[in-house]
């Protein structure tokens, strides 16, 4: 379809006047015009086209958006008004609440989020129509000039197209939308509201998660990581299955998406419509070592939560399957020679069954790669907080649409190009245009809900610091096709303008702006409350100052406020009283090192500058210096191969001792009288019990240092060259003593040969 014809489709009747004039756009651009083809572009149509498409269609729909937004907020406040002054007092019980008033401030709730829905489509309408046109301009017009770019960096900066607008006035209406129904429907259990508006709710055998996405830059991702190894481990998978910690490399995981020529999964999924689902298949590594494929269907449910559908399958019959030759009747049949309930067989010729109609009613087939390095955080058996960082996110087209050219051959599932050479990150071998590289890594939070548990501090404090870019509905799938496909598809992602800006943050900025919103979440929150009754707001949530006590404080916030008080002139901190004053230079000299590599490894410096001032650091107030190193907390988990690795070393010494014990021996037995051979068994004995006792001595050592968790090297080189060294000595040695000097006759030849005679 179209885009004009999609923007027509679209358009909201009341509005109709303030969305952006596509037709006369292209009109002078000459879209349509063959008799116009030979007519050169001069300055002055160049001048024009900009001048139009910028400060004319630009500034009409920006400002109205600006002018909506004001508006819609302005209600919703008007409409908190009216909620304050009908929440109980002891003036006015809560029976004089009468039905009708909530019904009636209800449907006015529900006309301002309707609108809100309206112009949310508008925005993203909008936004797609004029990265087309500048698209259009740069492909036929744009031989001296290209405005795309310049396109792209002015809807950046106008705000256009983001969610971080509509989340405020999203979490008031909700927080409204739950205490008018609360009261609509007395005979209900009160439950906390669900501010989480634009992070969704997975299901994952059974048990309900929240997802959180975020980007970080570059520049931060080392720093991320460190303060999530504060609390949670790394797990580290093998390529093969990645199921189990194994020591390598982080995975390199391959996602291959689906669609069909119409984009109709982008496009739902685009809209988040009712049901929208995404299929792919998933696999570690490379494809040349067999790994295990498995085939996922995600659905989203009209309540806002997720569900996975998925099964393993071969690469050799994924084709088969997907043309619908094959059900996966080997997989039943060895299934049922397993002895498997008839119940989990029929479940999953259930998941079959419903995957292989969705792609066959569809048409689907592979249209999209999305390739990335996975690092992975989890406490072992513990699954109530779950964290990933990709990168190295590249995409690549997977598609048969031009069938002149393709990108993959239509009777494989794959590109052999791709996994027949093993290509990694960053695909420099194949065609460029066929690959976009993510900027940022990306960062998934799934958090297990428990009955109202509230979520870990540090996780609270990572969410809300300048080390992340919030972006709540990420989805690599639809990324991917809007960079590769944009020519295919009438509707972009709201995200793709936080792509032109800069999502580094002033730590001091991000944590005065956190701590603003949570203020005004948590007097909306009493407001709520107080109509609801004693102890609600308790439910719904509480604000407590970060800066209140030492104690309260979060790493990121406390930081954040030492580099404020760092950046203060130092006539300002003179002025302060006493020890504030010097205490306040203190620590503002400590975090002048901020984004070196001394400040994110303070013991790196050796210089005795360094090594003086760290004796003089103090803790600050109300921290206490640990007694145990974090890495030696808790439990200690050793795996089995780590002890049955140094009882083998041991029984290798013990067997070069029992090898040159026997030697020793034997030669002195057999020694007889001669007293070079009788010291040289005795040399060897000597030799054969130092071997025997370093062995010895480096199994306990080793086994203290697996132990205490020591960081040490477990490779000892002294003792294997003490006894190499011992044995060459006695080996050169015997070579000595036992070669004898030639016996010298003092007979003439004359005499030799008479005496044979």
């Amino acid at each position: 379809m179209r885009f004009g014809k999609t923007l027509r489709e679209s358009i909201y009747p009341p509005w109709k006047d303030q969305y952006i004039d596509y037709s006369k756009l292209k009109t002078m651009l000459r879209e349509d015009r063959k008799e116009d083809e030979d007519v050169p572009w001069t300055e002055d149509d160049e001048n024009r086209f900009c001048d139009e498409v910028f400060n004319v269609q630009l500034e009409k729909v920006a400002r109205f958006q600006e002018k909506t937004v004001a508006a819609l907020k302005e209600r919703a406040e008007i409409a908190f008004d009216k909620l304050k002054d009908m929440a109980p007092s002891d003036d006015k019980p809560k029976s004089d609440i009468t039905t009708a008033r909530l019904k009636e401030l209800l449907a006015e709730l529900d006309a301002i989020t309707n609108e809100v829905k309206e112009l949310k489509k508008y925005s993203s309408a909008n936004y797609t129509g004029f990265l087309k046109i500048a698209k259009k301009h740069d492909r036929k017009r744009g031989d001296r000039y290209k405005v795309r770019p310049m396109m792209r960096v002015s809807l950046s900066e106008r705000g256009f197209n983001s969610e971080q607008a509509y989340t405020p006035l999203l979490t008031k209406l909700s927080l409204m939308y739950f205490a008018i129904n609360e009261n609509l429907d007395d005979g209900d259990q009160v439950q906390p509201v669900d501010l989480d508006l634009d992070n969704p709710h997975e299901v994952h055998n059974g048990e309900r998660y929240t997802a959180h996405k975020f980007w970080i830059h570059t520049d931060n991702l080392l720093e991320v990581k460190t303060a999530i190894l504060r609390h949670l481990p790394a797990l580290i998978y093998t390529q093969q299955a990645g199921q189990e910690p194994d020591g390598n490399e982080d995975p390199k995981i391959t996602s291959l998406y689906f669609d069909n020529s119409k984009f109709d999964l982008y496009g739902r999924k685009v809209d988040r419509q009712v049901d929208a689902s995404s299929l792919r298949l998933r696999w570690y590594g490379q494809l040349d070592a067999k790994p295990d494929i498995v085939l996922e269907q995600k659905i989203v449910h009209e309540n806002g939560t997720s569900e996975e559908r998925k099964f393993n399958i071969k690469d050799k019959y994924i084709k088969q399957f997907i043309d619908g030759e094959y059900k996966m009747e080997k997989t039943v049949s060895k299934m049922e020679r397993q002895g498997r309930p008839a119940e989990v067989i029929e479940e999953f010729k259930k998941t079959v069954g419903e995957i292989q109609n969705f792609i066959i009613e569809n048409k689907l087939e592979p249209i999209l790669r999305a390739n990335y390095t996975r690092t992975a955080f989890q406490k072992p058996a513990d699954d109530r907080v779950r964290i990933s960082i990709d990168t190295d996110i590249a995409f690549i087209r997977e598609d048969t649409l031009d069938r002149d050219r393709p990108c993959r051959d239509p009777q494989e599932w794959h590109r052999w190009d791709i996994d027949g050479n093993k290509m990694t990150y960053p695909f420099k071998n194949i065609n460029q245009s066929e690959v976009s590289r993510f900027p940022y890594a990306l960062l998934e939070l799934k958090l297990k809900e428990e009955g109202g548990r509230k979520r870990p501090r540090w996780i609270e404090d990572l969410m809300a610091s300048h080390l992340v870019h919030a972006a709540p509905r990420f989805s690599k799938f639809v990324h991917g096709v809007a960079s590769l496909f944009e020519d295919y598809v009438n509707q972009l992602p709201l995200w793709l303008s936080d792509l032109e800006t800069d999502i580094r943050k002033d730590p001091q900025q991000a944590h005065d702006e956190e701590e603003q919103r949570k203020a005004q979440q948590a007097e909306d929150a009493m407001v709520v409350g107080s109509f609801l009754g004693p102890g609600a707001a308790a439910r719904i949530g509480s604000y407590k100052p970060a800066t209140s006590s030492p104690v309260g404080k979060s790493y990121l916030s406390d930081r954040a406020a030492r580099e404020a008080t760092s950046s203060i002139p130092p006539t300002a901190v003179n002025g302060r009283e006493g020890r504030e004053g010097e205490q306040g230079d203190e620590e503002g000299s400590n975090q002048k090192g901020y984004g070196t590599l001394s400040s994110v490894f303070p013991g790196f410096s050796l210089s005795r500058y360094s090594r003086a001032k760290r004796q003089r650091e103090q803790l600050p107030e109300g921290v206490t210096k640990p007694e145990v190193w974090l890495k030696n907390a808790g439990p200690l988990q050793v795996e089995p191969k780590v002890w049955l690795a140094n009882e083998r070393t041991f029984l290798k010494w013990q067997h070069i001792c029992v090898l040159l014990g026997s030697l020793a021996i034997s030669l002195y037995t057999a020694a007889g009288g001669n007293f070079l051979a009788e010291c040289m068994g005795i040399a060897y004995v000597v030799i054969a019990i130092m071997a025997g006792a370093w062995g010895y001595f480096m199994l306990h050592k080793r086994r203290d240092m697996i132990v205490d968790r020591s960081g040490k090297d477990f490779d000892n080189m002294i003792g294997p060259l003490l006894v190499s060294a011992a044995l060459m000595l006695a080996l050169i040695l015997n070579f000595v003593f036992s070669v004898r000097p030639p016996t010298y006759y003092p007979y003439s030849h004359e005499r030799i040969l008479t005496h044979l005679r």
